[in-house]
């Protein structure tokens, strides 16, 4: 068959009906690129997260810096709850007027003072133990003061990793899948509506439970992990809670 037999009515070969067609496509690909998304969005939270019980706990966490005694501590006394404060009411402010990233670093760089400044005591007083500087009431009170930041400080980790963050959390209808399971993610959704927490989603007091139940049980008990990186830090916290119950606190009142 020749190519004059092949030529179509308007004139044009199959060649060119296959270019004509694809220049229509990316013509129309363009236009659907530029015209308005009709999608609905992802649904949001009726009611956005809580932050003061995170900023409760890091002023508690700041504030238990003034419990250590001098011997525990470098530079002024008020250097670091100050240090705390500053960063604090960044992030505060920050959130408000919108900048959730910056509020998100800021975060981050609060909660790894508060860590670095919590193993650096505890470093310090396993060092004060042989030399019997401190007395044990004090070495209690120290031991005390630490395992309590240690809870506080993982609550806040777990808290603003977990999911995207206190912000990322907001932005979904629900609480669906996260670096721990709760309870209330292993019902049904039957199950989840008759308990009426279909649209449940975590906050800080689901998070502070989960670090004190590692501090004390040495395991997120309830909870499943299934991050990597919230396994290494449950270890770490588990580690440090044991280091100051079975041994800071037991030197402290002259058991070892």
């Amino acid at each position: 068959m020749s190519g004059r037999d092949m030529a179509t009515e308007g004139g044009e070969t199959p060649d060119d009906t296959l270019t004509v067609d694809a220049r229509q496509q990316v013509r129309t690909h363009r236009a659907d690129a530029l015209r308005p998304s009709r999608e609905p969005a992802a649904a949001a939270r009726d009611e956005p997260e809580p932050r003061w019980p995170a900023i409760v706990a890091t002023v508690a966490a700041g504030g238990l810096y003034f419990a250590l005694p001098a011997g525990l501590t470098i530079g002024p006394r008020w250097a670091f709850p100050l240090l705390v404060g500053v960063l604090l009411a960044s992030t505060v402010g920050l959130h408000r007027v919108g900048h959730h990233r910056l509020d998100r670093a800021l975060g981050f760089a609060l909660i790894a003072i508060l860590t670095s400044q919590m193993i650096l005591s505890l470093v310090l007083l396993v060092g004060a133990l042989p030399s019997h500087v401190e007395s044990p009431n004090a070495l209690l009170v120290s031991a005390a003061s630490l395992w309590t930041t240690n809870v506080l400080v993982f609550a806040l980790w777990y808290w603003r990793l977990d999911a995207g963050g206190p912000h990322g959390r907001d932005q979904r209808e629900n609480h669906a899948a996260g670096a721990f399971l709760f309870p209330p993610m292993m019902l049904s959704p039957k199950a989840r509506r008759a308990a009426r927490v279909d649209r449940w989603s975590p906050n800080f007091v689901d998070y502070l439970f989960l670090a004190f139940n590692t501090s004390t049980a040495f395991s997120p008990t309830d909870t499943a992990v299934l991050s990597r990186w919230a396994k290494i830090l449950t270890m770490l916290q588990a580690l440090i809670s044991l280091a100051v119950l079975a041994l800071l606190a037991a030197r402290a009142v002259n058991i070892l």
